[in-house]
């Protein structure tokens, strides 16, 4: 955590400043959010501007914080430019998941830096598997317990279409994080060995679940 670095300041500004624009301004929200119908209408650049909007300001706070505790984590282990890349990263590919899994629903639309922040998570976990988090901010847990568990839930949730959530965006932010690391600090196979393995059974599960069609 401790002092925020600059590049972390630029990238919450910028969400906020967005987002706030978003809130004040449907029309501004509306185009620039994910929607698949509009994407097929050629609006791709909603895989990208949709990142930095969100639903109202708790949804805003939850993925700043979460970026706060764990951005300095990343930017430590890879500098602040493969930080920069796996935000960016992260972000495509969870609305890219998104796309894949929603692409025949015209009304489908999302927004929210979560899959960005996602991809930050998991970068952290990889690079300092042996933190400790706090599972609803009290119970102390591993990180790469908390990966694999989170990860799982995310298969469930995109199985059973829990709640309002982005559950494909989450995933593919989470594997968005967790290869770019792996290819900007491979000194992870080496240190961190069986949580780069452990780590991958749940992408394993989601590919494998895909390809029988039980997704």
């Amino acid at each position: 955590m401790g002092e925020l670095h600059l590049v972390t300041i630029i990238i919450i500004g910028i969400n906020i400043l967005i987002s706030f624009k978003g809130f004040k301004d449907d029309s501004f929200f509306q185009k620039y959010k994910f929607n698949i119908g509009d994407l097929k209408r050629g609006a791709k650049y909603q895989v990208f501007t949709s990142g930095f909007l969100h639903v109202d300001t708790t949804h805003l706070f939850v993925n700043m914080l979460t970026l706060y505790f764990f951005a300095n984590v990343v930017i430590f282990g890879i500098g602040s430019t493969g930080f920069i890349l796996v935000y960016l990263v992260s972000l495509i590919l969870g609305n890219l998941l998104s796309w894949f899994f929603h692409k025949e629903e015209l009304h489908y639309s999302a927004v929210g830096a979560s899959g960005a922040v996602m991809g930050v998570l998991y970068s952290a976990i990889l690079l300092r598997p042996d933190m400790m988090l706090g599972l609803f901010f009290i119970i102390p847990i591993p990180a790469y317990v908390f990966g694999i568990g989170y990860l799982l839930y995310t298969i469930y949730g995109m199985k059973r279409r829990l709640g309002n959530i982005g559950h494909d965006a989450h995933f593919g932010g989470a594997v968005g994080g967790y290869i770019l690391t792996l290819i900007l600090a491979p000194w992870v196979f080496e240190n961190h060995l069986l949580m780069v393995i452990l780590l991958a059974v749940p992408i394993i599960i989601l590919f494998v679940l895909q390809k029988m069609g039980k997704l």
